[in-house]
């Protein structure tokens, strides 16, 4: 069947959905309340400090080759195990929660001690944990590996979030939504030197001058105040303790050489969870990244006075993107980073991939997921769901991917590389709520239809599935072309029926 978007079919998915989370409990955490295995319907008020790391100096990992080739994302790929290895023993010494490792970004969480009163104690012992992160990154680079030493800058903020559950059947973590989250990633990832930056909520938690807003992002913390957080913390482990130990799990359980493999389309039946260095995949694909615009202010908004809606919103949305692009399209969702979803797509068989089609079907998903989208706020509205003025920035981009799990055995993370990952955030991040952006890889392998629909400024408004199909059919573009004469087919009961493919969000093959 050929990849295709269909209202009644999207309509049907979100309003079970919206069934799914009729009823909200919202209650604050408690001291040592697992996080694991919280229900769809149910979220936790916590205050605590979150704390961003971003390795700047990744993307020049990936670019040290002429070509985003094999070489280049091997190297990438161990230099990350490395810095996870490092980071994993780290949190797990000074009992901080890891959230997630995002490619070159980790996101944790310090809740202790819990409290309101215990805020400056939390930032902290954030800050010294930074710190520790910083000195060990800059000690475990591998020379025979020409593996270079991490460059760090580290993002903090401190508040309430709330907390809900971030995928099912073996992927299961905590995901924090609200300002605190959002605002430490924006200071890890800004534009800048290495160093520890704090928002100015941070900063009045142990008492250190506030800043002008714009200078924020551009003022690292002093030595001085780095070591007054590092006393004040006392987290009794060592640089050189870590290090240590690292070598040692290291010279244990050895990383092992990175091994490169295709899988066959569609990619929705990659096996994630079973990836290792030694079995990891390799292919040109098309990187999705679909961010809900405006959904830090909606939190901000609606965290006090009514949550559930928060939690309505956020599972609804995030729900039926991860079908349109899983089920309607055959593509493979790798993660849901805060209120942002990353997945890839591929045509092509299992020797090749068709960069014409695969560009087009990037086209017209990103067409349908902006359809599902504004179905899911009018359906939602229609539920009674508060939903502002929330929007959707999309941006894609194609070129070789490669996909593996990283990190110490038993507590691996999802990984998903290369400049096209980086390439297709980069066109979400120039998007504003109703906007999708193509990058320069894809915009140049993909058919004439394709460049026509974007524009020479590879960004455009309001392009629904209806838009797109339109515009590419008028081209007489083969994949819309292969997609109408598929519904034509289909339009009978009997083959509509048959054709179905039943879509259970977060089911053991859609982890």
């Amino acid at each position: 069947m050929a990849n295709n978007w269909k209202h009644d079919r999207a309509k049907s998915a979100i309003d079970a959905r919206i069934k799914d989370v009729e009823t909200v409990t919202i209650v604050d955490y408690k001291r040592e309340t697992s996080l694991e295995s919280i229900p769809t319907n149910k979220a936790y008020r916590m205050d605590a400090v979150h704390l961003y790391v971003d390795i700047q100096n990744f993307e020049a990992i990936l670019s040290s080759t002429e070509v985003d080739g094999v070489t280049a994302h091997k190297r990438a790929l161990r230099f990350l195990d490395l810095h996870q290895r490092a980071v994993h023993r780290i949190l797990q010494k000074t009992d901080t929660r890891r959230v997630d490792f995002h490619g070159q970004r980790l996101h944790a969480v310090v809740a202790k001690p819990y409290g309101e009163s215990d805020e400056a104690t939390r930032v902290h012992r954030a800050v010294a944990i930074a710190q520790l992160v910083t000195d060990v990154l800059s000690e475990t680079g591998d020379d025979e590996g020409k593996i270079p030493n991490a460059e760090v800058r580290v993002g903090i903020d401190t508040g309430r979030a709330l907390v809900v559950n971030n995928g099912r059947s073996g992927y299961r973590e905590p995901l924090f939504l609200g300002r605190p989250a959002n605002m430490a990633a924006k200071l890890a990832s800004s534009d800048g030197a290495v160093g520890i930056y704090l928002t100015n909520d941070a900063r009045r938690a142990i008492d250190l001058d506030e800043l002008d807003e714009d200078d924020v992002a551009d003022t690292a913390l002093t030595a001085d105040e780095i070591d007054a957080s590092v006393e004040a913390a006392n987290l009794e482990v060592s640089k050189d303790a870590i290090v240590k130990g690292w070598r040692k799990d290291n010279d244990d359980y050895p990383i092992g050489s990175f091994v490169f493999s295709r899988t066959t389309p569609p990619i929705r039946h990659l096996d994630i969870p079973s990836l290792t260095p030694g079995n990891s995949r390799r292919m040109e694909t098309v990187s999705v990244y679909a961010d809900i615009d405006n959904f830090t202010a909606y939190v901000d908004a609606h965290i006090d006075d009514d949550p559930e809606d928060v939690v309505r919103c956020l599972h609804v949305i995030r729900a039926e993107l991860d079908r349109v692009l899983t089920s309607d399209f055959g593509g493979r969702r790798v993660r849901f980073i805060g209120d942002c979803v990353h997945g890839h797509l591929l045509e092509g068989t299992a020797a090749a991939t068709n960069a014409t089609a695969t560009v087009s079907t990037g086209a017209i998903c990103a067409g349908a997921l902006r359809s599902s989208f504004d179905l899911a706020l009018e359906r939602l509205a229609d539920a009674g769901v508060e939903i502002d003025e929330l929007g959707l920035a999309i941006g894609f981009e194609f070129g070789q991917t490669a996909l593996s799990r990283l990190g110490v055995q038993g507590s691996r993370t999802r990984c998903s590389i290369g400049r096209t990952v980086i390439g297709a955030e980069n066109e979400q991040k120039r998007c504003d709520g109703s906007e999708t952006a193509i990058g320069k890889a894809a915009y140049d392998a993909g058919p004439a239809s394709v460049r026509t629909l974007f524009g020479v400024n590879r960004l455009k408004p309001g392009l629904t599935y209806d838009v797109v199909m339109e515009s590419l059919e008028a081209d007489n573009n083969a994949a819309a072309k292969a997609i109408r004469a598929a519904s034509a087919v289909l339009s009978t009961p009997a083959a509509a029926r048959a054709a179905e493919t039943t879509f259970r969000p977060y089911a053991e093959d859609g982890v």
